[in-house]
């Protein structure tokens, strides 16, 4: 969810970045915040439900510390010691009423959620920022020095034709350091949401649903099964959020775990990922569609109906049969996930995510030669993939915003000679970015090593 410049060890990052960048931190903020200075950040809405705080305030933060240019690592350390911090104190000063309308609704449509001032709450986490950072700036320890495991990731996502970027996408190597997890196996996710209706529920699932993974207690047994039930938890949460809030929108994701040499997908709807292991494409998944006669049982059995019309729809309306949000249209599009596990033997080449965008108008069976095809042009250079796979599905007429993600298991250049050692046992650079903020430009491009 942040990125940093190339570094060669992990080393080079404690004895310089570290340091460097909390310097600059606090010579730029000298003190904690007062009543009256304004917030670095933009606040997520008016109010947040206490469920929602953890995820809220982390997305702020990795925002801020990786606009700042805070080693990945460092910021997602940071930002698990200050919330660890902030939820281990009193929120009840932050504590909202509800308001008048929700008052008056019928006992069984009530929502009973705490609700909690944003900004006052705001405000509260990046003075535990500030403290954790002024800490740090003596001495750092060494939880946050631990090394991780590199990766290469090319992220390229467009609005295209579309009015609204309702895409989002989250790249996180530093899972482990954001959630406190200290044990030996390495963990990194990656996920696009493809939101429709608005940007809301796209949005909401980028922040959400790694932080509910984080709390399954299955994630260190059963990855798979901690998944599937952050998407329906993330499900449900949103669904509150909209009847609180009059949301409408909705959005299908698919997210991808690797854990040490395994790997785990889970996902909703039609956003897709598949692996590629020595260029011949391994299928992963089956997108949820409502013209899979599995999920068009299942609708008509709740009392709904599919119907033809330019595509195959859900009670006339949507395309997909399974999403988080789509308040109006549940139980018919389920907020339950499909997930996969495999392991992960050394000779896959890389994952790639992508929304419906891409794969409406680029089948399966070209990728792995488009993404050949790049690399022997950029001399075994990955940086700039996704660019290129986003410009040739515009090409051929998609419309529709297009993400693109992909995940490296092996150093490119491995690819183009045609061996070496990869998956569990590669390490290849980092390039990681969350752009859960400025999407709404016509072009994101996070490629990138760090």
């Amino acid at each position: 969810m942040a990125s940093g410049a190339p570094q060669n060890s992990s080393q080079m990052a404690c004895d310089g970045e570290i340091p460097g960048f909390l310097d600059t931190l606090l010579q730029d903020f000298p003190a904690p915040l007062s009543l009256e200075s304004p917030l670095p950040w933009k606040v997520p809405g008016t109010v947040l439900g206490q469920e929602e705080v953890e995820a809220e305030l982390t997305e702020l933060a990795m925002g801020f510390l990786g606009s700042r240019n805070a080693p990945p690592a460092v910021a997602a350390a940071v930002t698990h010691e200050a919330i660890s911090q902030l939820l281990q104190t009193d929120l009840s000063e932050f504590k909202r009423l509800p308001e008048q309308e929700e008052e008056e609704e019928e006992e069984e449509e009530r929502v009973l959620t705490t609700l909690l001032d944003a900004k006052g709450l705001s405000r509260s986490f990046f003075n535990c920022l500030w403290e954790v950072c002024s800490q740090w700036q003596k001495r750092v320890p060494l939880t946050a020095q631990a090394p991780q495991r590199k990766w290469l990731v090319s992220i390229h996502a467009i609005r295209n034709t579309r009015r609204k970027m309702e895409d989002r996408h989250v790249s996180l190597p530093a899972f482990n350091h954001l959630f406190g997890l200290s044990d030996s196996v390495h963990r990194a996710y990656f996920a696009v949401f493809d939101g429709h209706g608005g940007v809301d529920a796209a949005r909401y699932a980028s922040v959400h649903v790694h932080t509910n993974a984080s709390h399954q207690p299955e994630l260190l047994t059963d990855p798979a099964a901690a998944l599937k039930e952050a998407f329906r938890h993330t499900d449900q949460m949103f669904l509150q959020k909209a009847k609180r809030e009059r949301l409408q929108s909705g959005t299908t994701g698919v997210c991808a775990l690797i854990t040490g040499a395994a790997l785990h997908v889970a996902w909703l709807g039609d956003s897709q990922v598949i692996l590629v292991q020595q260029g011949q494409v391994v299928k992963l998944m089956e997108p949820h569609k409502p013209e899979r006669q599995d999920e068009k049982s299942r609708i008509e059995a709740l009392g709904g109906f599919v119907s033809l019309m330019d595509c195959w729809r859900v009670n006339g309306t949507l395309a997909v049969s399974r999403a988080i949000g789509d308040v109006f249209q549940k139980p018919y599009v389920s907020g339950e996930a499909d997930a996969a596990s495999r392991e992960l033997t050394g000779l896959e080449d890389y994952l790639l995510l992508a929304c419906d965008g891409f794969f409406d108008v680029v089948p399966h069976h070209e990728i792995p030669g488009l993404v050949h095809g790049h690399l022997l042009r950029q001399k075994g250079s990955g940086m700039h993939v996704a660019e290129e796979l986003v410009a040739v599905a515009r090409d051929r007429g998609s419309h529709d915003n297009i993400t693109v993600m992909v995940v490296f298991l092996r150093d490119p250049l491995e690819l183009l000679e045609g061996g070496g050692q990869g998956a569990g046992g590669a390490q290849a650079d980092v390039g990681s970015q969350d752009l859960s903020t400025g999407l709404s430009e016509l072009e994101i491009n996070t490629s990138q090593r760090s």
